[in-house]
């Protein structure tokens, strides 16, 4: 009787592995269809389903790990296209941004500064597509899905009205106020736009986002592949619930800043001065939060990396400047204050809230900022520079507390690279956070889902350096011996 030689045992339980993954895979899938496409309209279905989400994709990346190597990039980037598509089924699930991004777009398309014009002036009505405008009802009401352009989408008037808006009905937020991003965005926005008609709609975000992740997913295997390091770590990205939420489904920008931010940083570490201060200046005018990554960024010719970042961000701002000139600030002052970066109660600081007076949290929390921003200046290891990266990054989330969980995109390609999975407490906290915002008291639940975040860190932490205590006695113990 023939026993099965420990190689073809060995292609058994691969494939067995592989087909557990592919499941997992396509359950996964199947969720993020449901929220998508399902029109899911209460917080709390749309907060459990997304946990959901966040569960299958952990069961998945731990199944990767058994398939045969051979099979790994493969399965990654089909994973990624499959999870992908079913992302873009809907129309952006949890947030309107995009909507803004089309609108910028389309202005500049027409040879316009999309600083100049807000969306509810009357200047630009011929501009307005159906998806993003319509009138009122009959009955006065704005059709299902669009707000009042004389008020925001979290229904809050933002200024004085502008003539004629008062009939008004937009999916685009804030439409009375001018936009708040930043040079390079508006040129992606510009780009995106360029070629579908103005009828095409939310789709050509969530295609752009898809791209730029996949491009981003790509770049991860190679540099997993050229440093002998495991290709299913690529997988914590590609197959991200954040990735496919807010980079494809609500198509957010900040997808263009992280991939522009690792790029930086990667080349940065290979010695590639000019390409990375190229590629971080544009991240920066891609979305202004990369820019708390540039402390660990001096650790390679500083003066000539800061000097690169800074006219790249410059070059790029320049036509624009040139166009709309200090109305290229936009929106982005009051939108600051609006959203509780000063003295008041809101969810901003919230861990620092739990110790220091309100009026105090601000200062504070920029103290706070300013050692960790030393610290990682100091200690950043030009082997590993994402491991100071991912403490930059994770503690200015936690301190701020901005409660987006798009804002979290910069940190995935960190964790991918330090291997510190327990830093995605900080996006799954700030979903919670989201999705909850309507049901329960913003600022406890700000504390406590923070408050966990930072438990479960400090604990990887602490078993992490213990664990490498013992490994130094054993080894010292093997050397006596």
């Amino acid at each position: 009787m023939d026993v099965p030689s420990k190689s073809s045992a060995a292609a058994g339980h691969g494939a067995l592995w592989t087909i557990l993954t592919v499941v997992l895979v396509g359950v996964l899938a199947t969720v993020v269809w449901y929220l998508v496409a399902g029109s899911v309209a209460h917080r709390w279905v749309q907060l459990a389903g997304t946990l959901l989400a966040w569960t299958l994709f952990l069961a998945a990346v731990l199944a990767l790990r058994h398939v045969p190597v051979q099979l790994v990039a493969a399965v990654v980037v089909c994973g990624a296209l499959l999870l992908g598509f079913s992302a873009m089924s809907g129309p952006p699930s949890t947030s309107s941004d995009s909507a803004r991004y089309a609108w910028d777009g389309i202005v500049q398309k027409a040879g316009l500064s999309p600083y100049r014009y807000v969306p509810a002036d009357p200047a630009v009505k011929a501009l307005r597509p159906a998806w993003l405008f319509q009138d009122r009802t009959p009955g006065g009401t704005c059709p299902r899905g669009f707000y009042p352009a004389d008020v925001s989408a979290e229904g809050i008037a933002k200024s004085p009205a502008l003539p004629g808006s008062g009939s008004l009905c937009t999916v685009i937020n804030r439409p009375q106020v001018p936009t708040i991003y930043p040079a390079l965005a508006e040129i992606y926005f510009l780009a995106v736009r360029l070629l579908p008609a103005a009828g095409v709609g939310f789709i050509a975000f969530q295609l752009a986002g898809l791209a730029v992740s996949l491009l981003l997913t790509a770049g991860l295997l190679w540099f997993l592949h050229r440093n002998s390091r495991p290709l299913h770590l690529a997988a914590w990205w590609a197959w991200s619930p954040l990735v496919l939420f807010e980079a494809v489904n609500n198509a957010h920008v900040d997808i263009l800043g992280a991939m522009l931010a690792t790029a930086a940083l990667l080349l940065l570490m290979r010695g590639n001065v000019l390409s990375s201060g190229v590629a971080f200046g544009a991240a920066v005018a891609a979305k202004l939060v990369p820019v708390i990554m540039a402390p660990g960024m001096l650790f390679h010719r500083p003066l000539r990396f800061t000097l690169t970042s800074s006219l790249t961000f410059a070059l790029l701002y320049l036509p624009y400047v040139l166009i709309s000139g200090e109305a290229v600030i936009g929106y982005l002052p009051g939108y600051l204050t609006e959203e509780g970066y000063g003295p008041g109660t809101s969810g901003r600081f919230a861990l620092v809230r739990m110790v220091v007076p309100d009026a105090w949290a601000t200062p504070v929390g920029a103290v706070l900022l300013l050692i960790t921003a030393v610290y990682v200046w100091r200690t950043v290891d030009p082997q590993r520079p994402w491991d100071g990266q991912l403490i930059m990054v994770g503690a200015t989330l936690l301190i701020v507390s901005p409660g987006f969980p798009w804002y979290a995109l910069l940190l995935v390609p960190l964790i991918v690279l330090s291997g510190r999975f327990e830093y995605f407490a900080i996006p799954i906290a700030f979903t919670i956070m989201y999705l909850s915002a309507d049901q329960l008291d913003s600022y406890l639940t700000a504390q406590t889902v923070l408050s966990a975040a930072v438990i479960i860190i400090a604990a990887a932490a602490w078993r992490r350096k213990n664990l490498a205590i013992r490994m130094l006695e054993r080894t010292a113990g093997k050397e006596c011996g």
